[in-house]
């Protein structure tokens, strides 16, 4: 299949990258040309890589994210999280106020007193990560060292580590890449011998449940990234075939292999067909019998199919255009257009990794329009001119294309709703069948 680019009005093919994995069969049966990558380049509307937090905090449940940062970013992540009243949140901010940007206090010191504080009300801190709210230049603080000299004073206790999570450096889904890949220096070396499966990507809690009860029954060994504790970290060598759970990780995914892991190219396990061409790939890499695949996925994919039909007489036919905000935006349209028949009008995404993408472009449909990137401006042109049934964008975009008439759907749920696996298949649509509900009962 050919896929292409236009940068600056020049059309160029995109590598796939997993050249040794077969495309779909599907894909394979006629030469297509293919959906279309356009690169937009302008002001931008996304949320930054701190808001990763508001997840990652839930997951790994004996961490702490102590944010290096100021107020205005202390207030967004009070605002993003909500208030938690019935348990003590697991982040926090440490403020840089103008005498430190001044250079009048150590910051350093200054910070390591905020840790000392931190760890002796906390004990049950087993991780923590210290995440910059601005680049090192700005607050005049370099997190890395830092988090060097402090672990080295609190191993082996606690393990301190430190990523990026500032607005300039990282968009929305990025705070959880730059997260795990800060994680897997730590991570212990698999013996050579050793042959594992590694699934990455932040799940929540029932679906990675429900995900390892499906590979112990197909017999792959299997560990996930992110670990529930700090001390369970999976081990990583040249036996490990790391899986990818959510479409936003390349820097993991480079670390890891670099570490000797082997990628398997799959779509991403979203609505059935994802699902299953998902497990699909592990049970190959690990030479699982076809009929025991079939066995064990067959219940399931039916189950989910039945729930997913109830929401297709809703969503057949309705046309729905993709501001790029959290990265999923290319496997949900795969999904709504092939499985419930969405009409794909634009699919706007922050970033497309085209190796990782391989196996989700291939089975959109021709001419589909992807814009990597942003003009806000020329999008919101395009969306308006577009008019469509749905419109899929940020919090900040949502409230004046709903008072402009459109339906919305704000992207932030696609990270806060359990949408991964065939139970999760129904949510996931009916994620986009409450904004026409909601609409049709508003309507007089």
């Amino acid at each position: 299949m050919n896929r292409h680019v236009i940068v600056d009005g020049a059309r160029r093919p995109v590598s796939a990258g997993c050249a040794d994995v077969p495309a779909p069969a599907d894909a394979r049966a006629t030469e297509r040309s293919g959906p279309v990558v356009r690169t937009e380049r302008g002001q931008r509307e996304v949320f930054c890589g701190l808001t990763g937090i508001i997840w990652m905090h839930r997951k790994i449940q004996d961490a702490f994210f102590l944010i290096v940062g100021s107020r205005t970013c202390a207030h967004l992540m009070q605002s993003a999280a909500g208030v938690m009243i019935f348990a003590e949140p697991r982040f926090a901010t440490a403020i840089i106020e103008e005498r430190d940007l001044a250079g009048l206090a150590d910051a350093n010191e200054e910070l390591d007193a905020c840790v000392e504080r931190l760890l002796a009300r906390r004990p049950d801190i087993k991780m923590l990560f210290l995440v910059g709210s601005c680049p090192s230049e700005v607050i005049k603080l370099d997190l890395s060292r830092a988090s060097q000299r402090l672990s080295a004073r609190f191993l082996p206790d606690v393990r301190v580590l430190s990523y990026s999570g500032s607005g300039i450096e990282t968009t929305f889904t990025q705070g959880e890449d730059a997260c795990l890949a800060s994680l897997v220096p730590s991570l212990p070396r698999a013996e050579p011998a050793a042959r594992e499966l590694l699934v990455v990507g932040a799940l929540a809690d029932v679906v990675e449940d429900q995900f390892a009860r499906i590979f112990e029954a197909l017999g792959i060994p299997a560990r996930f990234l992110p670990m529930r504790r700090a001390n369970a970290l999976p081990a990583v060598g040249e036996g490990t075939c790391l899986l990818l759970a959510q479409p936003f990780l390349a820097d993991t995914a480079r670390a890891l292999e670099d570490r000797g892991a082997q990628p398997l190219c799959a779509p991403f396990p979203l609505g059935i067909e994802g699902t299953t061409a998902w497990l699909k790939a592990a049970a190959d890499a690990f030479d699982v019998d076809p009929d025991l695949f079939a066995r064990v996925v067959a219940p399931m994919e039916a189950r989910g199919r039945a729930a997913v039909a109830r929401d297709r007489a809703r969503l057949e036919g309705k046309r729905i255009f993709f501001f790029p905000d959290s990265q999923l935006e290319v496997p949900i349209a795969r999904f709504l257009h092939r499985e419930l028949g969405m009409e794909l009008v634009e699919i706007g995404t922050p970033y497309l990794h085209a190796r990782h993408m391989a196996e989700e472009l291939a089975l959109l449909p021709d001419g589909v329009a992807i814009v990597e990137g942003q003009h806000v401006d020329r999008q919101l042109d395009r969306c308006r001119a577009a008019a469509p049934d749905i419109t899929v964008c940020g919090l900040g975009l949502a409230n004046p294309l709903e008072a402009e008439g459109l339906a919305t759907k704000w992207s932030i749920e696609l990270l806060f709703t359990p949408i991964h696996g065939y139970d999760q298949a129904a949510d996931l649509s009916g994620l986009f069948v409450r904004p026409l509900l909601r609409r049709a009962k508003l309507k007089v």
